[in-house]
């Protein structure tokens, strides 16, 4: 897996590829590890939690969004959140999902 980082800008997202038919399934390949691996350490789950599970330092599963951008091809980031994906989370980030081989290819980009 490569990921590539593009490092003029101070808010970034990533590009992710998967073998994903739509962006529900994208979804739920991104939330379900961090959402399994809350599970085991609470013994439950409510949809309010997602403020509480921490993907990465200062960034919680609520405050990343997902959307299509082609077919299998999906970007992350922190849009409409009061956060900023900046490039150190975005790393973090990176990592993380490349540790849980949620997607194929992983990348870096500035939000535009």
């Amino acid at each position: 897996m490569k990921i590539m980082i593009n490092q003029k800008s101070s808010e970034f997202c990533l590009i992710v590829e998967g073998n994903y038919a739509s962006l529900e399934e994208a979804k739920h390949a991104l939330c379900d590890p961090f959402i399994e691996d809350f599970v085991e350490e609470n013994g439950k789950f409510r949809i309010h939690n997602f403020d509480d599970i921490r993907v990465v330092s200062g960034i919680s599963l609520s405050d990343m969004e997902i959307g299509l951008i082609d077919d299998g091809v999906f970007e992350i980031s922190c849009r409409t959140s009061g956060q900023i994906l900046n490039r150190n989370r975005a790393e973090k980030l990176a990592e993380t999902l490349t540790r849980q081989a949620m997607f194929d290819e992983i990348s870096i980009e500035p939000l535009e």
